[in-house]
C-alpha cells in the first residue's frame, strides 16, 4: 500500500507502509484477560510504557476498559473518569504516537482533548447505543481511527469473509456521513471478536483479501497477541503465547498487516523485522 504520514498538533509523526510498526498494549484494568491489575498504577503504568518503547513499540495502545469474553461495559464517565489519570502522565512522557482502546464517544471525545492521538475502536463506528457517533468525534478532530470487525455470536449467514468486508463497507458509509476521511482509516479483523477459534484461524489466513475497498489498500491492524484461539490450538495458558503470538503475527504481516498490536513487544518487533527484512529482499 501507498505510505500515510499522519502529523499530529504536538509534532509526533507517524508513517504507515514502510516497515511493520508495532503497537504495544498498556492495560489499566484490573480485569484484562491477559495482564489485568499489573499496570493499573500510574507509576507501573508509565515505566511499562517506556519499557515498551525502548523494545521498539512505534504506537502505546492504552485501555481503561476490559474487552474480554463476557465484560460489562461500564458507563462512559467511569471509563473516563479511570482513563484520564493514565493517559495524562503517559502523553506527558510517551515519545510516540498514544491510541485509546474505547468504543464510547463521550470518552473518546475527551481522549483527543487531553492529547491522544489515535482512537481504537473495537465496533468499528458501528456500536448499536450511539451508531455513528464515534465517526463524528474522529471527524471533528481528524484524527486516525482504527476500525475492528465485531459482531455478537459466531454465526456467519454466508463466506465470514464476504460478511466481513460489508461491515466495513457500512463503516466506510458511517465515516463518509460524518466526513470523516477514509484517509484516517486503519482496519481491525477483529481476532477473537464474534469469531470461533477456527473462524480465526480463517481469518487470520485470508487476511489480504480484507485489505483493497474500490481499487484503494487499507491499512490493516492484526492484534493476535495470546488470544484464546492459539490456546485452542495449542493449550497454552495466557502467559505462554508469546511465540505463537510471534507465529500469527508473521503470517498476518505476510497476509498485508501494516501494524500489529502485542503485549510482548521486544521479541515480536524483532520478529517482525526480520519478517518485514525477508519480504522486502
Amino acid at each position: 500500500m501507498a505510505k500515510r504520514i499522519y502529523r499530529f498538533r504536538d509534532g509526533k509523526e507517524l508513517t504507515i507502509g514502510g516497515r511493520t510498526l508495532v503497537m504495544g498494549i498498556l492495560n489499566v484494568t484490573p480485569d484484562s484477560f491477559s495482564d489485568g491489575g499489573k499496570w493499573n498504577t500510574r507509576d507501573m503504568a508509565l515505566r511499562h510504557m517506556e519499557e515498551m518503547v525502548r523494545d521498539g513499540a512505534d504506537i502505546i495502545d492504552i485501555g481503561a476498559e476490559s474487552s474480554r469474553p463476557g465484560f460489562v461495559p461500564m458507563s462512559a464517565a467511569e471509563e473516563t473518569e479511570r482513563l484520564l489519570p493514565f493517559l495524562e502522565i503517559v502523553l506527558a512522557e510517551c515519545p510516540v504516537p498514544v491510541s485509546v482502546d474505547t468504543f464510547k464517544a463521550e470518552t473518546a471525545r475527551a481522549a483527543l482533548r487531553a492529547g491522544a492521538h489515535i482512537l481504537n475502536d473495537i465496533w468499528g463506528l458501528q456500536y448499536a447505543e450511539e451508531p455513528r457517533e464515534m465517526a463524528r468525534v474522529a471527524a471533528d478532530a481528524d484524527a486516525p481511527i482504527i476500525v475492528m470487525h465485531n459482531q455478537h455470536g459466531t454465526v456467519y449467514d454466508a463466506d465470514i469473509i464476504d460478511e466481513m468486508r460489508a461491515f466495513f463497507a457500512r463503516s466506510f458509509a458511517a465515516a463518509d456521513a460524518a466526513g470523516l476521511s477514509r484517509e484516517k482509516i486503519i482496519l481491525d479483523p477483529g481476532i477473537g471478536f464474534g469469531k470461533t477459534a477456527e473462524q480465526n484461524m480463517h481469518v487470520l489466513r485470508r487476511m489480504n483479501e480484507l485489505v483493497s475497498y474500490g481499487g484503494v489498500d487499507y491499512p490493516v491492524l492484526l492484534g493476535a497477541s495470546r488470544k484464546s484461539f492459539i490456546g485452542a490450538a495449542l493449550g497454552l495458558p495466557v502467559e505462554e503465547r508469546m511465540e505463537a503470538t510471534g507465529a500469527a503475527c508473521v503470517m498476518g504481516i505476510e497476509r498485508g498487516a501494516s501494524i500489529v498490536r502485542v503485549h510482548d513487544v521486544k521479541p515480536i518487533a524483532r520478529m517482525c523485522r526480520m519478517t518485514d527484512a525477508i519480504l522486502r529482499s
